[in-house]
């Protein structure tokens, strides 16, 4: 028998952290004797038959995972009462002796009295006589002949059979809108009652927004909405391990966070739909439950009605003012009413005047994935209709892409006339992140062209808007249909200039540097200043991938371009370009005039690039203060223009400049944005630096495991993509646990690959900032030749700036390889600098350096003046490691010190009792992600290692060890 395939198996929850943490509760309060119920209300497919099925293995002990689309058990099988809605299930669990039953109401049974109480109850029947008389008559006459004589006989039966069942109960009831009404009443009844009781009732229950089989108010409910993006996208991993980036993006657009229908997408795909090969499904698999169900409901609804939706789905953006001038006012919305009684639409406020895109009241789906099935469920003819009946509504200026977009769509006119209609409009929306994508409507425009060239232009042009709108796997798709046309010079040199960009970001940062060069010796004829530009991304590549020497010989070519006529945009460039040559040679004192005029210059020229240029030069000048705000203007500045996907490699300067203010919080958060944009956006290049910026600082936390995962994710991304730059940050971060943990020699020997020269397995300026961790480890080692050379290559960098943080960390590296009479001078030079800085990390770390080195020369006193100012620093930075470092010393001082943690928390490491310590308060998974900077995901596994290190089962258990 052949084993599932990857879109078939069984994923844990994702995006569910709060109601997963609310219904353990209820279960770990059942048995302590006082249960309680709740509702699980939300869309169908959103994940409440997963919840149920969660809830119902941690009641049988197996703490069994999730189905996130909904559907079937924990275990992979489903329940016969899950399909028929006339059974139930009994199991036990350790030593809580579980009694679970479970029941799904179906409509073919919602009109047969008691049908609900028959499945749930009749596992537990044989209890009916341990009930009073009366009560036991009567709920035997609802299971066995569906009547009952009204009363409190029959609920207080159900809620007494419950409780007499033999021990705790967890009783399931799914899809509790279609059970039928007396024993929906009945289980209401015996839910409003479990207090004292201990006897879990959950329900599950469609939200169709219709007011039908509301569930009461007096009964906590949870709503389960859309899984946001992160949760939507580990879902879609999980369900296919290794989908191509961009498979992934169409899929969670159709999906729009629905995990059925992400689950039924994941299993229609083919193989080589998920490697990238085909093109990935349009729509939701028509034979699957979603579709069919959608369907269902469309064809309750009036023509009308499904008409006037048909005119919402074409159009995602429909202002009510314009969908009632289409199909006219009254009409239009009269139609829409039994879609909104049914729960098919919303009403949604808009916050402006009615006109302009997105501010105007609207209609939309309440369920989003319905859209896709009403579009492609009507016919071509009616589509077209729908689109040439739009177009002619959208009469604004703002609107001329929309109105391009649905005439093309509609065919109505000749094709090369819409197509020139459709890419002029899409030329001028730059930053329209509406509908239609900008790369959709020059793919549009392209495929209605027959002249080859202008058609090679628009697929270029597509590609361009594909790749900035994070869909690299797009890009080099409309590139490769280049290849069959005939194309101009200007065209050809635009796709190398894209195909380079997509290069330098998701693929090979040496063919990159080749692609750029290429595409800008191409445009030096054409447009100098681009191809200036183009030089500066050709460094970069270099740069990424820590090849010097060919840095420093493009920015010599470079240099011979000048001419004295450029205008300040350009000069600027050429500036940039010379200044950070001279830097990377070594040149510090002949880099900081070029570097300057960059600064001068930026206010002139108003483009968000020269921002980050800016930034960089302020940067290299040693002003990380002015770095920091000039790179975060940039990041302002990419959001406010629309350009999201650059922001993940504006951030990875700002974190330049963090770390040597040594702040590693701001650090993280960062890191922790770059790493999710580059994710969602398509650049694994700048994802595998922001991996190593994390790594490093779950190094500083002492969170061995976190860094390990971390850096081994960044050096196999530098590997597969030539980024050498993370690659050097992941052994960084592990020679700091190392250094940190006391383990020297490994320190010394994984910082001496960062530390070589030769362009291959090194990086120049990662080797410059981590010279401080390789001086201190060399000296424990005895290595102070190496040391040596290392700090003088630091010394020519720090020399040429004013920065007090890099001077301090220079003068102690002095003080750790000075004869012992002359070490003191240094370290307290090094603290004044530390003093006239931003980095209390660093501080801390140069503190405990000298009070061990005051200790080791017999003054303890002077010692622990030192050590306990670092002590602090370190444990209100969470540095574990290095806090058990500064209590070592202080007790070889002569003073005893004690943790301030529980005895039983000491073998969590730093992040694992942080953790701890704030879900013991109270937060939920996703509260802890968020105050944290880490993902939910991320959470959740250190819970489990929490609760395995500590040998306990619940959070009421770590509360109490806690406590």
């Amino acid at each position: 028998m052949p084993s599932p395939s990857a879109a078939t198996r069984s994923p844990a929850l994702h995006g569910r952290d709060t109601e997963q943490d609310a219904l353990l509760r209820l279960l770990d309060a059942a048995r302590g004797g006082s249960g309680g119920a709740a509702i699980l209300r939300g869309a169908r497919g959103t994940g409440k038959t997963a919840l149920l099925d969660l809830a119902a293995a941690h009641a049988r002990g197996s703490g069994g995972n999730g189905d996130n689309s909904g559907s079937g058990n924990a275990d992979g099988t489903r329940d016969t009462d899950g399909v028929h809605g006339t059974g139930g299930t009994v199991g036990t669990v350790g030593t809580g002796d579980f009694v679970v039953l479970r029941v799904r109401g179906t409509e073919t049974e919602s009109h047969l009295p008691y049908a609900g109480l028959h499945g749930l109850l009749r596992p537990v029947a044989d209890r009916l006589p341990a009930l009073p008389p009366a009560q036991a008559e009567a709920l035997t006459r609802a299971l066995e002949l569906g009547a009952a004589d009204g009363g409190l006989a029959l609920p207080a039966a159900v809620l007494n059979l419950l409780v007499a069942a033999g021990g705790p109960v967890l009783a399931c009831v799914d899809d509790v809108h279609h059970l039928d009404a007396p024993s929906r009443e009945a289980l209401f009844f015996a839910a409003r009652r479990l207090a004292g009781e201990p006897v879990v009732l959950l329900f599950g229950a469609d939200d169709r927004g219709d007011g039908g089989a509301t569930a009461p108010d007096d009964i906590p409910a949870f709503e389960l909405g859309a899984l946001d993006e992160e949760a939507a996208r580990r879902l879609a991993d999980d369900l296919v391990p290794g989908l191509a980036d961009d498979v992934r993006a169409s899929l969670l657009e159709i999906a729009r966070g629905n995990p059925l229908a992400l689950g039924e997408l994941a299993g229609s795909l083919s193989p080589e739909q998920i490697s990238g090969a085909a093109a990935p499904p349009a729509t939701l698999p028509r034979g699957g439950r979603l579709w069919r169900a959608y369907a269902d409901r469309l064809a309750r609804l009036p023509r009308e009605t499904v008409d006037v939706l048909l005119l919402l789905a074409a159009d995602p953006g429909l202002e009510t003012v314009t969908l009632a001038g289409a199909a006219g006012p009254e009409c239009a919305l009269t139609a829409l009413e039994p879609a909104e009684r049914a729960g098919v639409v919303v009403h949604v406020a808009g916050a402006g005047g009615g006109d302009m895109d997105g501010d105007g009241d609207r209609y939309d789906f309440r369920e989003p994935v319905m859209r896709t099935v009403v579009y492609a469920g009507a016919s071509l003819a009616r589509r077209r209709a729908a689109h040439r009946l739009l177009a002619g509504m959208l009469r604004h200026d703002h609107q001329r892409l929309r109105r391009a977009w649905h005439r093309a769509a509609a065919m109505d006119g000749p094709a090369e006339t819409l197509a020139d209609e459709l890419s002029s409009a899409a030329a001028e929306e730059e930053s329209h992140g509406g509908h239609p994508a900008a790369f959709l409507a020059f793919e549009r425009a392209a495929e209605l062209t027959e002249h080859g060239d202008v058609k090679a232009a628009r697929l270029a042009a597509a590609a361009n808007r594909a790749w900035h709108a994070g869909l690299p796997r797009r890009a080099r798709s409309l590139l490769t249909r280049l290849q069959s046309l005939t194309i101009s010079e200007e065209v050809r040199s635009q796709a190398e200039l894209i195909r380079g960009s997509l290069e330098l970001r998701s693929g090979k940062t040496g063919s990159a540097g080749d692609d750029l060069m290429a595409a800008a010796e191409s445009l030096l004829d054409r447009d100098r200043g681009q191809a200036v530009r183009v030089l500066i991304r050709a460094g970069e590549a270099n740069y990424l991938a820590g090849d010097n020497h060919r840095y420093l010989d493009m920015a010599r070519w470079a240099a011979t371009l000048r001419r004295p006529d450029d205008p300040a945009a350009t000069q600027l460039m050429f500036e940039y370009l010379a200044g950070t040559a001279a830097t990377f040679d070594g040149r510090h004192r002949e880099a900081a005039d070029p570097l300057r005029r960059v600064l001068e210059l930026a206010p002139s020229v108003r483009t968000p690039s020269v921002l980050v240029w800016a930034g960089v030069a302020s940067l290299l000048l040693g002003d990380d203060a002015q770095a920091v705000r000039l790179c975060g203007r940039a990041v302002e500045t990419a959001r406010a223009r629309g350009a999201v996907s650059t922001v993940p490699q504006v951030l990875e300067f700002m974190i330049h400049a963090e770390l040597w203010m040594g702040r590693y919080a701001s650090i993280t958060a960062s890191a922790v944005e770059g790493l999710r944009l580059a994710q969602e956006r398509g650049r694994p290049n700048s994802a595998g630096q922001h991996l190593g910026w994390l790594a490093l600082t779950a190094a500083v936390e002492g969170d061995a495991e976190t860094c390990a995962i971390r850096a081994a994710s960044a050096i196999e991304l530098a590997g597969a993509h030539g980024v050498c730059v993370a690659g050097a940050l992941g052994n960084w971060a592990l020679a700091h646990l190392d250094l940190a943990a006391g383990r020297h020699a490994d320190a010394a020997k994984r910082l001496r690959t960062t530390a070589r020269a030769d362009g291959t397995n090194g990086h120049l300026v990662m080797r410059v900032m981590s010279t401080p961790l390789f001086v201190e480890a060399s000296a424990r080692t005895g290595d102070r030749e190496r040391a040596g050379e290392a700090l003088r290559v630091l010394d020519r960098w720090v020399g040429s700036t004013r920065s007090p943080d890099r001077r301090a960390l220079a003068t102690r590296c002095h003080a750790l390889l000075a004869a012992p009479g002359d070490a003191e001078e240094y370290f307290r030079a090094a603290l004044d600098l530390h003093h006239q800085g931003f980095s209390e990390f660093e501080t801390a770390r140069t503190q405990l350096l000298f009070g061990s080195a005051l200790r080791r020369n017999r003054r303890p006193g002077a010692a622990r003046e030192h050590l306990h100012s670092a002590l602090e620093t370190f444990e209100r930075s969470g540095a574990r490691l290095w806090a058990e470092q500064a209590r070592a010393e202080l007790r070889g001082a002569g003073e005893a010190v004690r943790s301030h943690r529980p005895k039983a928390t000491e073998k969590l490491t730093a992040q694992q009792y942080q953790i701890a310590r704030i879900v013991a308060d109270g937060a939920t998974n996703r509260e802890v992600a968020a105050r944290l900077f880490l993902s939910p995901r991320t959470v959740e596994h250190h819970l489990r290692n929490i609760f395995a290190k500590l040998d306990i089962r619940s959070r009421v258990e770590l509360v109490r060890l806690m406590s």
